[in-house]
């Protein structure tokens, strides 16, 4: 019994994955290359994703100063003032104490007293001397004249000013390609819109199956397999909605009978109405008598590695 739901569960998802590849649509071609291949093209370098610019490691974060000392305070010189006057006071207690008051106790608090005031007047004589004295101009400037007050002081430079940064690692940017062959007077974009409107054309007569337009721009040769892959897939159309196109000449080809120019497209393709957007990239190469006035037809169409 075990084994039977095994057999039943692969043949259900073989099913689904059958169901899932009839589903989603093949860009006209199948995704191969088939028809005329361009050996300038099969030697262009594979695209590389470009590369991110290395991220600058952020600089250390400079140690934290020391907190600056703090100065001690002064002491005040009314402490002492007030000093001498209770020691002055104490003295006169105690010679009235002792019996020894009268002219000698008012002898010694009158010298007391003057000393105080003495000293008193002594301290705020130093205190008005000491804010009428001008500031000392600052460390580094030009001395004397007008200019003491205009002195800067000078500036230590920082450390490691005189280092020169490295130099940041920008990502390489992308060599742009240059086509081969090109004549100077060839109107690329006028060719390059033409192309792509092509483009869109036949991907749709490829959905409906459409032979006759196929025709009408491929050479015998494309023609030849195109048709023969509608054949192969029996009625059933496809879906290949160009969302996204862009086309880029890559170079022109020239021989003896024909011109062969490369174009490669990329954009985005939706493969069903409601899948999402895959990107594509191939190359179309496009052929043109060099005698005769047929225009370009579709040689080839070159996967790229």
């Amino acid at each position: 019994m075990y084994i039977k739901k095994i057999l039943i569960g692969a043949v259900l998802a073989v099913s689904a994955m059958s169901m899932l590849a009839e589903a989603t649509a093949r860009p006209m071609g199948g995704g191969r290359s088939i028809g005329r291949q361009s050996q300038n093209v099969s030697r262009m370098p594979p695209a590389t994703a470009p590369q991110q610019a290395p991220r600058q490691a952020a600089p250390a974060p400079a140690p934290a100063a020391p907190p600056a000392a703090v100065p001690p305070k002064p002491a005040s010189p009314w402490k002492g003032i007030l000093g001498g006057a209770l020691l002055g006071l104490g003295i006169g207690a105690l010679f009235s104490h002792f019996g020894l008051g009268g002219a000698i106790g008012s002898l010694f608090g009158t010298l007391i007293m003057l000393a105080l005031v003495g000293g008193v007047v002594f301290l705020i004589v130093r205190l008005v001397r000491g804010r009428a004295q001008p500031a000392p101009a600052a460390f580094g400037g030009n001395g004397g004249g007008n200019n003491v007050y205009q002195m800067q002081p000078s500036r230590t430079p920082d450390i490691g000013s005189r280092l020169q940064p490295e130099p940041v690692q920008q990502a390489a940017a992308p060599v742009a390609h240059t086509p081969w062959g090109v004549p100077a007077d060839f109107d690329a974009p006028s060719f390059l819109r033409v192309a792509k409107s092509n483009f869109i054309r036949l991907q749709a007569a490829w959905d409906k199956g459409d032979s006759a337009d196929i025709r009408e721009f491929t050479t015998p040769e494309v023609f030849a397999e195109l048709k023969m892959q509608i054949s192969e897939r029996g009625a059933q159309k496809d879906y290949t909605d160009v969302v996204t196109i862009d086309a880029e000449l890559l170079g022109i080809e020239t021989s003896e009978q024909d011109y062969l120019a490369s174009v490669k497209f990329t954009g985005t393709i939706k493969p069903a109405p409601d899948a999402l957007a895959e990107p594509f990239n191939e190359v179309w190469n496009l052929s043109k008598p060099v005698s005769g006035a047929s225009g370009w037809m579709l040689a080839g169409i070159q996967q790229l590695a």
